[in-house]
């Protein structure tokens, strides 16, 4: 984005003047010396055979400031997770796949278990969660970065611009979260378009200025899935198991972190990747379930600050959202004439009944049960209950490893 204006509690790092990647990738391997940083890649195993993942591996090959990278992958079979072995190997960094689905992960998530330790639902959230113990076990990075494994139109740019503040040891940043415009044809996004901020909006219209709205509403894609951090904060932050992971990310960073530490940068001038469906009727599925989860976690984090969320200020808070929403596609309309973009006032509405429907679903879980699914424990909280933890994690993962992949007869992916 071509502007400069900082809005906010959290700084904003933008994207000004003239491409400068080579340049940080130079400061970056220097920086890495000194502050080794680890990319977390989430993936599931039907992404190893898009497009998308293929272009990101061959862009990583060629990066020389990452220590290590780890892919925690889920839904593979044994097959697959020795075939996801060989897809990655062509990498040049130290690269390990967390079979998320194979024996030994899973004997050590049923022995947290058995130390009442929250593990949460299989999912991304779950699975980054483990792929953090597993670099927090090798203590051999500072830094972890992690981002999506289905960006269609990912570059180097931004898995630089993405580590450069926090690896900087100048800028002394200790959170860092990707923003990006959203636009192809036509505008996307549209759970942050029109609903995410919408609904912080109209929460602080009802309920008054407050911190942790006030820090939410300060980031410009506050549903980004990319992010980099210092090791600490992977040790002391607990993670949503569910679609309420980045506002509960977020929330993690904003009690752990001074708001000085904490940014956003620009990475990249457009961004493309996976489209989730409406899923109209589903709560289970699509942007639907996202919603459902997104709010559910908004509400319970704002509710452990001391928020009270009655039942009459959340029915009030749907006539709110509503007309803020409404409002909002306006606006977006008149921004995608000025730049002859495509826009469907029709779809923008039923997205935004779909929200309004989520919401309804998600205040009636909320005030069934304030709590809800606890959050995954921090490691923190895990290695005081399972000292040899990591020792178990990184022998897990290590010995997956050393399966040789060779013994199949399948072809291995291209």
């Amino acid at each position: 984005m071509s502007d400069f204006y900082q809005n906010g509690v959290v700084t904003v790092l933008h994207r000004l003047g003239q491409p400068n990647t080579e340049q940080l990738e130079d400061e970056l391997e220097r920086y890495a010396k000194t502050t080794p940083i680890a990319l977390v890649l989430p993936s599931l195993y039907a992404e190893l055979e898009r497009p998308a993942l293929k272009r990101i591996v061959e862009i990583l090959s060629e990066v020389r400031y990452i220590n290590e990278i780890v892919i925690s992958l889920d839904q593979a079979s044994a097959l697959e997770f020795r075939l996801a072995k060989q897809f990655f190997s062509q990498l040049p960094q130290r690269v390990r796949v967390v079979w998320n689905d194979g024996t030994r992960i899973q004997a050590l998530l049923n022995t947290l278990v058995s130390h009442e330790i929250d593990i949460g639902h299989q999912g991304k959230g779950r699975g980054c969660w483990t792929a953090y113990g597993y670099v927090l076990a090798r203590g051999q990075s500072q830094v972890i970065a992690l981002h999506d494994c289905d960006i269609v139109s990912y570059d180097r740019q931004y898995l630089a611009r993405l580590c450069y503040p926090v690896a900087n040891p100048n800028l002394a940043y200790e959170f860092c979260k990707g923003y990006y415009s959203r636009v192809t044809d036509r505008m996307h996004g549209r759970v942050t378009r029109l609903f995410i901020t919408p609904l912080i909006r109209s929460l602080q219209l009802l309920v008054g200025p407050h911190p942790l709205l006030s820090f939410l509403d300060s980031f410009r894609y506050p549903l980004a899935g990319e992010f980099a951090m210092v090791r600490d904060l992977a040790w002391i932050n607990r993670i949503p198991g569910d679609w309420g992971l980045e506002i509960g990310m977020l929330a993690e960073v904003y009690r752990n972190c001074a708001l000085r530490r904490i940014c956003q940068a620009d990475i990249a001038d457009a961004y493309e990747h996976k489209h989730q469906t409406l899923s109209t009727h589903n709560p289970d599925a699509g942007l639907l379930k996202m919603c459902v989860d997104i709010t559910k976690s908004l509400f319970r984090n704002l509710a452990s600050e001391g928020l009270v969320l009655s039942e009459s200020t959340l029915k009030t808070l749907r006539a709110t959202y509503l007309q803020a929403a409404q409002e909002a596609i306006s606006r977006y309309e008149n921004d995608a004439a000025i730049n002859s973009l495509r826009f469907d006032r029709h779809e923008e509405r039923r997205a935004v009944e779909v929200f309004l429907r989520g919401m309804t679903l998600a205040t009636d879980s909320f005030l069934g049960d304030p709590l809800g699914v606890p959050m995954i424990s921090n490691w923190s909280r895990v290695t005081h209950a399972v000292p040899d933890i990591f020792h178990r994690l990184m022998d897990a993962v290590e010995q997956d490893h050393a399966w040789d992949p060779t013994a199949e007869t399948r072809q291995p992916l291209s």
